[in-house]
């Protein structure tokens, strides 16, 4: 569990982090804030369609070369980030390199490679556990990473930001130790992958559970690219914008932990609903807020309890209802549509701005699919929580 939040610290502080190079990028390359936020759509994109893909590979040989190929891909894609003038070069960088490297050291490969050497009364916890790793990789990375472009540039801040990734080399080793084979856990749900993704897929609480994911992927992507943007339009400095994305991601340690004690006494989808819900309620008073930069604090530590304090409950809720054997896969799945929001949300912003010279519709349509969100995953079929060895829904 150590080892695997320490990875994921490292690359979500990377990734959550993007956004503070939104504006030096367009001043250094002038391409414009809507060809910088597509890049970053597509690396939203990327990111969620390789964990699919990263997780059955993960399933069937091992997560350890996996997560040593994630992470070459991460830091050599964000070093030559500072080589590219064009946007192309830019979605091939930081939109598909850095984003696939990312992604093979995400939820889905770390969560599904500790959950199967656990009892089912411990994996909630431990998805909260592991999801802590990453927000407190926000919360590290932000500031120190603006405080590099303030006195360095930018250029030498992305350079760092590589060089850090490479730590997760030796943490993957002691996550997966000598042995490269998957940890295998019975499925008593299907008899193999193709076979489980397919029973999945025709399962109505797990389609429920991808369309409120959909919804946060939309809502973190266009908070983490375009909160920075968000603030200079109220007139504060980038220091505002980075203390924020910090305050996000310290308040999701605590979300997160929360979330995984909360799913071993309580049904999961009624997690979920709740923080959808209060995410819609946050929006609703943070447009009705004067825009001064305690605002934004305190905007950013209520968002950051239900940051990605989503996951937890969400894998928790893919292993309840299909066992771990393919959890890597099926969580992969459902973080592939949570990219697809993420892909809207980055990239739509950008327009948003590039038109009106605001996000104000954009903060209108984030409300109105949390609320959404909320009431799609009161459907879902969950098992009351219970201490059997493997909770599976028929």
């Amino acid at each position: 569990m150590l080892s695997a939040a320490a990875i994921l610290m490292i690359t979500m502080g990377a990734r959550q982090s993007v956004g503070l190079f939104v504006t030096p990028l367009d001043a250094a390359t002038g391409l414009g804030i809507v060809s910088i936020s597509f890049a970053l759509a597509i690396g939203q994109f990327v990111w969620g369609l390789v964990q699919p893909i990263f997780g059955a590979i993960a399933d069937k040989k091992g997560s350890y070369h996996v997560l040593i190929f994630g992470t070459l891909l991460l830091a050599g894609g964000t070093a030559l980030t500072t080589l590219v003038e064009s946007e192309w070069g830019l979605v091939v960088t930081m939109g598909i390199l850095s984003a696939a490297g990312a992604g093979a050291g995400s939820f889905s490969v770390l969560i599904g490679a500790t959950s199967g050497q656990l009892p089912a009364e411990k994996r909630a916890f431990a998805g909260g556990f592991i999801n802590a790793g990453g927000s407190l990789g926000q919360f590290v990375f932000a500031p120190l990473l603006q405080a590099i472009i303030s006195g360095f540039g930018w250029v030498t801040a992305m350079l760092t930001m590589a060089a850090t990734t490479l730590l997760a080399i030796p943490l993957s080793s002691v996550l997966c130790g000598r042995s490269v084979t998957p940890q295998l856990a019975p499925s008593p749900t299907a008899d193999g992958l193709y076979a489980q993704v397919l029973q999945a897929l025709r399962n109505p609480s797990y389609l429920c559970l991808h369309a409120g994911f959909f919804t946060c992927g939309f809502h973190v992507a266009f908070l983490v690219t375009h909160l920075p943007g968000e603030v200079s339009l109220c007139g504060h400095t980038a220091s505002v914008s980075a203390t924020s994305l910090a305050l996000i991601g310290l308040f999701n340690i605590a979300g997160s932990l929360e979330a995984g004690a909360l799913g071993n006494r309580y049904q999961m989808k009624y997690i979920l609903a709740v923080m959808y819900a209060s995410r819609a309620v946050m929006i609703a008073m943070y447009l009705l807020a004067p825009k001064t930069p305690l605002t934004f604090y305190i905007f950013a530590a209520g968002l950051g309890f239900t940051w990605l304090a989503t996951v937890p409950p969400t894998a928790g809720l893919v292993g309840k209802l299909f066992g771990t054997r393919y959890m890597a896969t099926l969580l992969g799945l459902t973080i592939f549509t949570h990219q697809i929001g993420g892909f809207l949300g980055a990239w739509l912003g950008g327009i948003a701005m590039a038109q009106d010279g605001n996000y104000q519709w954009m903060w209108y349509a984030d409300m109105l699919l949390a609320g959404a969100a909320a009431l799609v995953n009161l459907p879902i079929k969950e098992a009351k929580v219970s201490n059997d060895p493997v909770l599976v829904h028929k």
